[in-house]
């Protein structure tokens, strides 16, 4: 779950392009971002459901009533605490117990190597099957890595290890970048689903040289091209909703839902915590162009 300088040094190429105030990557070309749209796209989690705030939702199922054990100091040895017998059905506390795992490790990527309990919360309700809108809590967590990250750059001690769900920004630097950089694998995905395409196509080789290729790519945007749109073309994997035809006149309700949310203007929220929430302004408005739609380019004052 930790970003190793040493080991990804291409990943860090795209945090000098980041700007903090406009939450954007600004290339030549002008303001590029991860968006709800590539979200669904590399994960399909959808953009609509609850917006996640630590305080909003309730303990209903106690969390001493589960029994979970606190005191496993890795992941593997939380796992096997909680392990049901084979064979048998899966209990609640189990199941609360691999969505922490999943929720800390997986997604959101905690910096320590053990499950923190504040992950309680939003485990229990994703196990009462609460609509939570997870896409919007895990873009609100990648803006809060990236504001950590692009600031790390300047400190005298420089970026050391980075937390945070920083793979959602390599896969989709895979598909920015896919063509640019002729990215292949000889690897079949495992289910259909952009993320699991993209996953086949991170570089394995990690050196200077692949920094210098990225900072390359990102500097030949001078202008806006579809490969820095690379989820609205017509061959796309994933979640039927966002493949089906959404042409006016057939398009669903259930599609004018999910662009609705795509498009809209909106304060997406992260942090498990009161003390970790951090609140940022989802602006699509910045981003058209990655929709299909025509956008001006701003202009220094």
């Amino acid at each position: 779950s930790l970003i190793c300088i040493t080991s990804t040094l291409k990943f860090f190429s795209p945090l000098f392009f980041w700007n903090r105030e406009t939450r954007a990557f600004e290339f030549p070309c002008g303001f590029v971002c991860p968006t709800l749209l590539d979200i669904p796209a590399i994960t399909g989690l959808a953009p609509i459901g609850d917006r996640f705030y630590p305080d909003l939702f309730e303990e209903e199922i106690s969390i001493k009533e589960t029994s979970i054990s606190w005191d496993k100091k890795t992941y593997l040895a939380f796992i096997n605490a909680h392990m049901g017998k084979p064979d048998t059905p899966v209990s609640t506390l189990e199941h609360i117990a691999f969505l922490m795992y999943w929720l800390s490790a997986c997604v959101f990527c905690t910096p320590s190597l053990q499950v923190p309990k504040y992950y309680y919360i939003l485990a229990q309700a994703l196990h009462l099957k609460k609509k939570i809108c997870l896409s919007k809590l895990l873009l609100a967590s990648l803006y809060s890595c990236l504001d950590e990250a692009s600031e790390s750059l300047f400190r005298e001690s420089g970026p050391r290890n980075l937390s945070g769900p920083l793979w959602l920004l390599q896969l989709w630097l895979n598909a920015i970048f896919e063509k640019n950089l002729s990215l292949t694998s000889p690897f079949t995905p495992t289910c259909e689903l952009e993320g699991a395409r993209l996953t086949t196509l991170t570089p394995r080789k990690r050196s200077v040289d692949n920094f210098a290729k990225y900072i390359d790519a990102i500097l030949s945007f001078t202008d806006f091209s579809e490969e820095l749109a690379p989820f609205i073309r017509t061959t796309l994997t994933g979640p039927y909703w966002l493949r089906q035809n959404n042409q006016v006149g057939s398009i669903t309700s259930e599609s004018i839902e999910m662009w609705f949310d795509f498009l809209s203007w909106d304060i997406i929220i992260s942090g498990m915590r009161q003390k970790d929430v951090r609140i940022y302004p989802y602006q699509s408005q910045l981003f058209s162009r990655q929709f299909g739609l025509c956008q001006m380019k701003p202009l220094p004052l």
